[in-house]
């Protein structure tokens, strides 16, 4: 037991040592430790310190380099805003001396300028003088003078201005005419269509002379509703198998001819059966006249019209004037104009919109009261046309004024379509009255002995008497029958009026 107690009691000692041991040992390390980490640190600090110095060092020579350059520059600008400021002073300096030189110049001017103002009132005044002096002497005015000098001037050379006003208006004229044949020749030939004049009447053929029984009817009733309905004459004559349809509407004839044909087709001719093919051909003929608008539409490169003019302008398709078919016609224009124009340097889709549109009136004249251009002004506004286009297409007739290049345009296009030969016919009386008229408008002046009308009307020759109409009143004479003819007579085309002064010296010799 004693044993155990020494023995736990040796162990615990030799602990108690080993404990005291280690932690001297450990104190020595951790002491010897901590002197090499200062010295690391202290070495470190030096370092720091030199490389700091070097850098402090390096930076203070750098900044010296900059100041140094910084002065530099600042030297070489303020020398250059010295030889700046020294120009500039030179230059103002410039500047004032020319200032004085010009103030002493206007100075000068503005004497002399007085002097000649002065002159001129004294020049005026002594024209003043000498003029009454003048008038005092001759006992005449200025105007007075001036007015016997121009009338002695001209009964001294009244057939020298006689001569030279002719040459000169045969001259101007022989090169207008010249210009204008060669830019609607040009038109004309560019534009080549068929004109034939179209007639009052339509022929329907038949199978059969048979049917001509069917299409009369009991006691004439078939052909009486057939009349009725179309508004047309039907002719049954001995032509052998056909029928003759007159009317003067040629839509009246097309929807005749339609449903006679529709009829024929069918079999069945009695007054129930022809008010059905009537109708059916008046609709037929609706869809005929729309395609007829478009196509001339198409044709002419004009596609922004109103559905409404369209179809206004597919009614043309079956109105005549003079024989000539209006569509053709207003398509024809509407080539012819764009052509013109463009010649002319005008507004070519406005030139043909209007040639394309004078006679849309036509299409309802018939229902409104009002001449075919009025009518047509007041359409076209109603369908938003575009105003320079109205103006275009009103003065073809000349009961507008000529408002714009496109409207004169337009009536030379007119009369180069409607006097195309063959294009429109005319009836015997009325070609005999127009001559007549013309005839009598040129007797009526003073002076003309005998007139004649020749080419159709197109040349009206007139012979005057020398005693009483001289060279100088021959010209004005041709000028104020043609003043006459243009305000009083409708025409196609232009007339020509020649005045012919003759004399004959006669003797005999014996």
């Amino acid at each position: 037991m004693q044993f155990m107690l020494t023995s736990q009691l040796v162990v615990g000692i030799v602990l108690v040592f080993g404990m005291a041991v280690g932690y001297f040992i450990r104190q020595v390390l951790a002491s010897h430790q901590a002197s090499t980490n200062e010295f690391k640190i202290k070495s470190q600090l030096d370092a720091a310190r030199n490389e700091t110095k070097a850098i402090i060092l390096a930076a203070k020579d750098k900044a010296a380099m900059l100041l140094d350059e910084v002065k530099k520059e600042e030297k070489e600008m303020k020398s250059q805003f010295m030889r700046l400021e020294d120009r500039l002073s030179k230059k103002e300096e410039s500047f004032e001396r020319k200032e004085q030189e010009i103030e002493k110049e206007r100075g000068y001017l503005a004497d002399e300028l007085q002097k000649i103002k002065n002159a001129k009132g004294q020049i005026d005044e002594l024209r003043q003088r000498a003029m009454g002096e003048l008038e005092r002497v001759a006992h005449m005015t200025e105007t007075d003078a001036r007015a016997e000098l121009f009338k002695k001037t001209e009964e001294g050379h009244r057939s020298e201005l006689g001569i030279m006003l002719q040459r000169l208006s045969k001259e101007k004229k022989e090169e207008i005419e010249k210009k204008s044949i060669e830019i609607m020749t040009s038109a004309i030939q560019r534009y080549a269509r068929s004109h034939i004049a179209e007639t009052t009447i339509s022929t329907v053929m038949l199978p059969s002379d048979e049917l001509k029984g069917k299409i009369i009817g009991r006691e004439g009733r078939n052909i009486r509703t057939l009349e009725r309905l179309t508004g047309v004459e039907i002719i049954v004559d001995e032509t052998p198998e056909a029928i003759t349809i007159s009317s003067f509407d040629p839509m009246r004839r097309e929807i005749t001819k339609l449903a006679l044909e529709k009829l024929i087709k069918d079999g069945r001719i009695q007054p129930a059966k022809i008010e059905e093919k009537v109708e059916e051909a008046k609709q037929e003929i609706n869809e005929r006249i729309r395609a007829a608008g478009e196509e001339a539409a198409y044709e002419t490169g004009i596609l922004d019209l109103p559905p409404e003019i369209i179809l206004l302008l597919g009614r043309l398709s079956f109105r005549t004037s003079y024989g000539q078919n209006v569509l053709l016609h207003s398509v024809e224009m509407t080539h012819i104009s764009g052509m013109l124009a463009a010649e002319l340097k005008a507004n070519v889709e406005v030139a043909k919109k209007g040639a394309l549109l004078h006679d849309i009136g036509k299409a309802v004249d018939h229902e409104v009261q009002g001449t075919h251009v009025e009518i047509g002004r007041k359409i076209l506004k109603k369908y938003g046309v575009a105003e320079e286009v109205i103006k275009a297409m009103e003065a073809h007739h000349e009961d507008y004024p000529f408002a714009t290049p496109e409207s004169y345009i337009v009536a030379a296009a007119d009369a180069i379509s409607a006097a195309r030969p063959g294009a429109r016919r005319d009836t015997l009386e009325n070609y005999i009255k127009r001559l007549e008229d013309l005839e009598k408008i040129a007797v009526g002046f003073p002076g003309v002995k005998n007139a004649y009308a020749i080419s159709a009307g197109r040349e009206i020759r007139i012979f005057v008497e020398p005693e009483k109409i001289d060279d100088f009143a021959a010209l004005q004479l041709a000028k104020d029958i043609a003043s006459k003819i243009q305000s009083e007579l409708r025409y196609p085309g232009e007339i020509k009026v020649n005045v012919i002064r003759e004399i004959r010296a006669v003797e005999y010799a014996r």
